[in-house]
C-alpha cells in the first residue's frame, strides 16, 4: 500500500484534484485529537494507492492548526510520497513550500496545476529544466478537466516504490548548516531568504512570461465587484437571485414558472406522498392497530416527510453557494467584509467561519480556529450562529407557505438571512466595545483567480454538506418525531386528546415566557424546544401538532400555502410568526452546535457565557420585531 499525501498552497486545486483521484472512494473524518477535517480515499484506478489531502499551508513554519497538521503529518509521519500541488500560475508564491517539502527528504512529486490558465496568459513553463532545478519529478496536469492525472500518477508510483528522495542541490546544504546553528528569528528570515533567492533563479531559466503585462481577466472583474462603492449592492443582488433561483414562484419574474429549488421541491412532495399511500395501504392491508397506523403515517412519514421535503431546496441552495465559493467569488466578499468588520472589531478572515454558517454551524465553529486573535475567535464563535443554517431553512418555508402565500416569498427569506448578518456585526461591535479590549486584527488573504467551477467540484462540495441534513433526517429526526408523536397523544391515563398530553403540560409551563414576543399558544413553546435538539424538528413538531396534517397532504400542508394548516394562522400572524423566525434564527442552536462551541472555546464558562448572549439576543430581537410590527401592520 502506498499512501500519497496531497500538499500545497489554500486555492492551489488540491480538493479538486483529491476529488478527480478518489471519486466516490473516499471518506471525511477528523485527524486525532483534532477537530479539523481529515479526507482520505483510494485511487480509484488502483486501490493501493491509498490519498491523504492535507489542509493547505504556506509553508512548513506553522502557524494555524491546519498547517501544523500538515507539517507534522509530512515531517513526522513520513507518507511514502508527498504530491506537491502547485498553481502554474503562481508559480513563484507556490515554490516557496516545495523547497521547504524537499529539504525533508520525504520523496516528491510535483503537480503543476493549471495549465490551461498559463497557457492563456501565454507564460511558457519548462517542466524539464524546473525538474532538474528543483530536484523532483514535475508533471503538467489541469485538475478540473482531468488532463495530465493518469501520467501524474504513474510517476508517483514509481517514485514511491522506488523511495526516490528530492535531489538535494548546494543550496538546500547551506540553508540546512543557517536553521542548525541557531534557533532563532534571525536565522528564520536568512534562510526564507535564501529560499527566495533561488526561487527566483528557478524561475528565471524554467518560466518564460511575455513582456506586455495585460491586465488579466480576474482584475478586470475585481475592479467592479471589488469597487468600493460598487461592491455590497452587487453582492445583496448576487444573493438576491441566489434565493430566487431557490425558492420563487415566479422565476425570473414569469407567472407560473417556479424556481429549480421549487420545481424539485414539487417532486418530491408527489413522490413522499405516494410513498405514504403505498405505506398506509400497507398497514390497512395488515390491519394494525389505530396508534400504530397514526404512529406510522401521522408521526413518522408526517414529520420526516415535513422535513425530507425541504431536500431539494437546500440541495438547490448548497449548489449555487459552492458555485459562489469555488468561482472565487466568495473571497473576494471577504476582502469586501473587512472594511465594515474592522469598524466592529473584526477582521475580513471573520467572514469566513460566518459564510460556513451558512452551511452548518458546526463546522463552521470550527473553521474559527484559523483566526489568529484569541479575541476574533470568541466573537466569530458567539455570533457563527446567528448565520440561517440549512437546518433553519425549513422553518422560515414553512411560514413563508402558509403564512406570506400572497407576499414575497423570495424577499421574507432574504431578509430573515440578511438579519441574521446584521445582527451578528452589531454584537461583534457590543461584544468589542464591552467584553474584549484589545487593538484590532491585521487581514491578509490571497485572492484566488477567477474560475468557472467543474460540475463534479460543486455537486461534491454540495452534496457534503445536504448530506448531514439527510442523515439527520434519517436519524436524529426520525427519533425526535416518534418521541413527539407519543408526548403529544399520551398523559398519564394512557392515550388522550392533544391538549391534555404530556406535550401539552410541557408547553403550557412555558408558553408564558414567549407571550411579548406575540406566540403564546404551547405548541409553539414545544417547537423552540424540540428545535434545539435540531432546527428541523420545528417543522417535524408543527407537522404533528397542528391539525389538517394527513397522510398524502403531510407535505403540501406545508409547501403549498393552500392554508392545509388551518389553526396555524390562529397562533401566528404575519408579524409574530416574523418574529418566531427571528428568534430561532438567533437562540442557542442545536446541541451538536453547543458541543462544538465547547470544544473549541475549551471552556463550559464561556460556552455558557456564549448561550446567554444568543439567547438574550433572540429575545430582544423578537420583541422589537413584535412590538414594532404591530405598531406599523
Amino acid at each position: 500500500m502506498i499512501t500519497a499525501a496531497l500538499a500545497g498552497n489554500p486555492n492551489c486545486g488540491k480538493t479538486t484534484l483529491f476529488n478527480e483521484l478518489t471519486g466516490a472512494k473516499q471518506h471525511v473524518g477528523n485527524w486525532p485529537g483534532v477537530t479539523v477535517e481529515k479526507k482520505e480515499g483510494r485511487y480509484k484506478k488502483n486501490d493501493n494507492i491509498n490519498i491523504l489531502d492535507l489542509p493547505g499551508t504556506y509553508s512548513l513554519s506553522p502557524y494555524s492548526a491546519e498547517e501544523t497538521i500538515a507539517r507534522d503529518y509530512i515531517v513526522n509521519s513520513k507518507p511514502d510520497i508527498v504530491i506537491n500541488i502547485v498553481d502554474a500560475t503562481s508559480i513563484e508564491r507556490n515554490l516557496y513550500l516545495t523547497m521547504q517539502i524537499a529539504q525533508t527528504g520525504t520523496p516528491m512529486v510535483v503537480a503543476l496545476n493549471m495549465m490551461d490558465e498559463v497557457e492563456t496568459m501565454g507564460i511558457d513553463i519548462n517542466t524539464s529544466k524546473l525538474s532538474e532545478m528543483l530536484g523532483v519529478p514535475v508533471v503538467p496536469i489541469v485538475a478540473r478537466s482531468g488532463k495530465g492525472i493518469d501520467r501524474l500518477m504513474e510517476v508517483t508510483r514509481d517514485t514511491a516504490e522506488k523511495s526516490l528522495a528530492p535531489i538535494k542541490h548546494e543550496i538546500y546544504d547551506k540553508i540546512k548548516k543557517i536553521e542548525e546553528s541557531k534557533n532563532d528569528e534571525e536565522a528564520d528570515i536568512m534562510a526564507a531568504d535564501m529560499r527566495y533567492e533561488y526561487i527566483d533563479k528557478v524561475v528565471d531559466k524554467s518560466v518564460f512570461k511575455p513582456d506586455k503585462k495585460n491586465l488579466t481577466k480576474s482584475d478586470k472583474i475585481d475592479k467592479i465587484v471589488t469597487n468600493r462603492v460598487l461592491a455590497l449592492p452587487i453582492f445583496a443582488v448576487i444573493m438576491y437571485l441566489l434565493f430566487a433561483c431557490t425558492f420563487s414562484e415566479n422565476f425570473l419574474f414569469i407567472e407560473g414558472l417556479p424556481s429549480p429549488g421549487v420545481w424539485l421541491a414539487g417532486v418530491v412532495e408527489t413522490a413522499w406522498g405516494a410513498a405514504t399511500e403505498a405505506v398506509a395501504g400497507v398497514l390497512a392491508s395488515a390491519g394494525v392497530s389505530e396508534w400504530l397506523n397514526q404512529l406510522v403515517i401521522d408521526g413518522i412519514m408526517g414529520g420526516i416527510g415535513a422535513v425530507f421535503g425541504f431536500i431539494p431546496l437546500v440541495l438547490v441552495l448548497f449548489v449555487l453557494m459552492s458555485f459562489l465559493e469555488d468561482s472565487g467569488y466568495m473571497a473576494r466578499v471577504a476582502f469586501v467584509m473587512d472594511r465594515i468588520f474592522r469598524k466592529f472589531g473584526l477582521s475580513g478572515k471573520s467572514f469566513i467561519p460566518l459564510l460556513m454558517g451558512f452551511g452548518c454551524s458546526v463546522p463552521a465553529l470550527t473553521a474559527s480556529r484559523t483566526l489568529e486573535s484569541e479575541k476574533d475567535r470568541k466573537i466569530t464563535m458567539m455570533v457563527t450562529p446567528f448565520m440561517s443554517c440549512g437546518a433553519k431553512l425549513p422553518i422560515y418555508l414553512m411560514f413563508v407557505a402558509t403564512l406570506f402565500a400572497d407576499s414575497n416569498r423570495t424577499l421574507i427569506i432574504f431578509s430573515i438571512y440578511f438579519l441574521g448578518m446584521a445582527i451578528a456585526i452589531i454584537s461583534s461591535l457590543i461584544l468589542n466595545k464591552f467584553m474584549f479590549k484589545s487593538e484590532n486584527s491585521g487581514f491578509i488573504m490571497e485572492l484566488p483567480k477567477y474560475r468557472i467551477p467543474s460540475l463534479k467540484s460543486v455537486a461534491i462540495h454540495a452534496w457534503d454538506k445536504v448530506k448531514g441534513f439527510a442523515i439527520k433526517a434519517g436519524t436524529i429526526i426520525l427519533f425526535s418525531t416518534i418521541l413527539i408523536w407519543f408526548l403529544s397523544n399520551f398523559n398519564m391515563s394512557g392515550m388522550c386528546d392533544m391538549e391534555e398530553s404530556f406535550l401539552a403540560t410541557i408547553g403550557n409551563a412555558i408558553a408564558w415566557i414567549f407571550t411579548p414576543l406575540g406566540f403564546n399558544d404551547w405548541r409553539a413553546s414545544v417547537g423552540v424546544v424540540t428545535g434545539w435538539i435540531a432546527k428541523e424538528n420545528i417543522v417535524a413538531t408543527f407537522g404533528q401538532l397542528f391539525a389538517g396534517v394527513t397522510d398524502e397532504t403531510a407535505i403540501e400542508a406545508i409547501m403549498a400555502g393552500e392554508q392545509s394548516l388551518p389553526e396555524i394562522g390562529d397562533v401566528f400572524t404575519k408579524v409574530s410568526a416574523f418574529s418566531y423566525m427571528a428568534f430561532n434564527l438567533l437562540c442557542m442552536p442545536c446541541f451538536a452546535a453547543v458541543g462544538a462551541m465547547r470544544r473549541e472555546f475549551g471552556s463550559m464558562k464561556w460556552t455558557l457565557k456564549a448561550v446567554a448572549f444568543q439567547m438574550v439576543t433572540a429575545y430582544v430581537v423578537a420583541l422589537i420585531i413584535n412590538v414594532v410590527g404591530n405598531i406599523i401592520f
